[in-house]
């Protein structure tokens, strides 16, 4: 018997999300259809796989389907399955709440674009497909038992803000959806969901691949005009990575990858391949053409590579087969070789999986490297969407740093608009030049702006300009590309130009050092707090000062992240570099000759230490003193 039935609100932002299901924002309504069989499709796969450790889960003989039936006087469409189900409490969450981290985005994209084409294709990005029902019914009604426990629960909303919960019962394990459908259009006959050629034309179209039969009672009348009802399978089920390219469409390809993906985006290109030898398996992979919301939240559900064995389905997003750096990538492996009890723990210490690990990472940069050289269109694409994900390579797999290298594209000083790879830098260096250089900051307009540049941009340099947050991590332990040394213009000294101007410069600056050392020390000690050093630049044409960064200490940028994920970082003093030529170092040379102990110097020593921190975008220790002092300097030079 079941319990009374309890009554809960939704979520202010799942509120609005009903709202836009029901007033039917979106042109092409049949998604919701292709929801409901990919969720039904989930819920089989899982219960096979926890099946794998507990069989009680899934008892011999049961045959896992999707079932299907429409009623055209009740108006009403049930999809039903006997996958893995749900427990009340996971009802509660997944459907009764669902305004996680990616409600408030889908919402805020839908505002900005349901005027263009292409919106619907947000529903499963954002993991609100279920809610797409409501774009075709008044009312819908969800029946689920979890695997493993006794008993059901029944979920029900009219789309008007609230949902209810009850006890209920259910036979078996599984999930039934059943959704009373709004009147029909009889104008438009195509989408008359309670129509069994409806129902088989969307099961052709998007879930022909799906690897469970969807099956639906149909009715048939023979030529003496007696009717009988058969149970009719309506996909191929032909897993889409065994058939013969030649044999599978574009389009069939798209609907398997928003299937497996939940991206009902295009992918951008597949990678598809049947390796041979020690060991066998099948991959076929997509690139996605956008990258989704969530790409950097750690905790985000990620819909991976799928791995299967032998056609059997094992699990989703299987992470030791790709690198994290590679989490963008969505498709299926499929191995020969493997156990089909392996479990994930097995996984991590599998050698089988090491090497197919190995294998498939050569193969996803070797087709980069392929679209790179073919389609540079489609590559520029690529690199805009994830092209910051790739670069963690560089400092996670140092088996393939060569290849990312070569692979990575960087903005530069060359040109505003188009970036370069390494390769291309290479190739326009001065026949003086002696490395590639690069600074970090965080925007283009900052680093063009520092005062760093000011010699390499007279010596016509270009410098990569790299304003990625993981830039500041990679830079660390990649040192060099091709025997050309990677050199931060903002760290360590600068040497610039032919050997004779090199000598020429260091002649020069021992000479100004005999002049000013004593008046760098003192400005030593009066910043005594901040930098480790002050020396004489090479690197500052117009500039009065500039900070840089010791050799091998962490950068500001590297410092500051490091502490905002919550890690002790001892404080770096930095170098404070002087223009020699500069009037203000004159100057400051005058009234130490004249007095070593005018008060004067430690104020000046403050307002160019200041000025060098404001020049990079810095933060200054004590704004309110650099005020101050200033405002007593303009006081008395007025």
């Amino acid at each position: 018997m079941s319990s009374p039935s309890e009554t809960f609100e939704f979520q202010a932002e799942a509120r609005q999300l009903l709202d836009l299901m029901i007033h039917s924002v979106y042109s092409n309504k049949d998604i919701f259809l292709r929801e409901l069989i990919s969720n039904s499709s989930d819920a089989l796969d899982k219960r096979r796989f926890e099946a794998v450790q507990r069989p009680e889960l899934l008892p011999e003989g049961t045959e896992l389907h999707i079932f299907i039936a429409a009623d055209k006087e009740k108006r009403t469409l049930i999809v039903c399955d006997n996958g893995i189900g749900m427990s009340r409490e996971e009802v509660k969450e997944l459907i009764g709440t669902i305004a996680k981290s990616g409600s408030r985005a889908f919402l805020e994209r839908v505002r900005q674009g349901k005027d263009k084409a292409g919106t619907p294709d947000l529903i499963g990005q954002f993991g609100v497909g279920f809610y797409s029902t409501f774009m075709a019914a008044d009312r819908v009604t969800l029946l689920t038992r979890r695997a493993g426990e006794e008993h059901a629960t029944a979920w029900e909303s009219s789309g008007d803000g609230t949902y209810t919960l009850r006890e209920a019962e259910r036979t078996e394990p599984g999930t039934s959806v059943t959704l009373h459908l709004k009147p029909s259009d009889t104008e438009d006959a195509l989408h008359d969901y309670a129509d069994e050629w409806t129902i088989r034309r969307i099961v052709k179209q998007y879930s022909d691949f799906v690897a469970y039969p969807i099956q639906m009672d149909i009715e048939h009348t023979n030529d003496k005009g007696e009717k009988s009802v058969e149970r009719e399978t309506l996909n191929s089920m032909k897993a889409i990575w065994i058939r013969d390219k030649s044999e599978v469409s574009e389009d069939e390809h798209h609907e398997f990858y928003k299937h497996i993906s939940h991206d009902w985006n295009e992918p951008l290109f597949r990678i598809q391949a049947k390796i041979e030898g020690t060991l066998e398996y099948r991959l076929l992979l997509y690139i996605p053409s956008k990258a989704p919301f969530d790409l950097y939240y750690r905790d985000a559900a990620r819909r991976g590579v799928h791995l299967y064995v032998k056609r059997v389905f094992i699990m989703d997003d299987c992470k030791e087969l790709l690198p994290d750096y590679l989490r963008f990538v969505h498709g299926v492996v499929d191995s020969e070789d493997l156990s089909l009890n392996i479990s994930r723990e097995l996984l991590q210490q599998n050698r089988q999986i090491m090497r197919m690990n190995k294998g498939i990472v050569g193969k996803v940069l070797a087709s980069l490297k392929e679209l790179r050289d073919n389609e540079a269109e489609k590559f520029a694409t690529f690199w805009r969407e994830f092209g910051r994900v790739l670069k963690e390579g560089l400092f996670q797999d140092r088996d393939n740093r060569e290849v990312l290298l070569d692979l990575v594209l960087f903005a530069s000083t060359q040109d505003p608009v188009q970036p370069t790879s390494l390769d291309g830098y290479v190739d326009r260096m001065k026949p003086d030049q002696q490395a590639i250089y690069y600074m970090t900051g965080e925007t283009r307009a900052q680093v063009e702006n520092s005062p760093h540049l000011e010699a390499f941009r007279a010596k016509g340099y270009e410098v990569l300009i790299l304003t990625d947050p993981v830039d500041e991590v990679w830079s660390q332990s990649v040192f060099e590309f091709k025997g050309k040394k990677l050199a931060s213009v903002g760290k360590g000294a600068v040497d610039l130009g032919s050997e004779d101007e090199k000598k020429q410069a260091e002649e020069e600056r021992k000479e100004k050092q005999q002049e000013f050392g004593p008046l760098l020390d003192c400005i030593k000690d009066k910043l005594s707090e901040h930098v480790k050093e002050v020396r004489l630049s090479s690197r500052l044409t117009e500039s009065a000062a500039c900070l840089v960064t010791d050799e091998h200490d962490l950068s500001p940028q590297l410092e500051q992240m490091m502490k905002a994920m919550g890690q002790a970082v001892p404080a770096v003093k930095r170098i404070l570099e002087i223009n020699p030529r500069h009037p203000i170092l004159e100057r400051l040379h005058g009234i130490h000759e004249r007095a070593q102990d005018d008060p004067a110097l430690a104020d000046y020593a403050q307002l160019l230490y200041g000025q060098a921190v404001l020049a990079e975008g810095g933060q200054l220790p004590n704004p309110a003193a650099f005020s101050k002092l200033l405002a007593a300097l303009m006081v008395k030079t007025l």
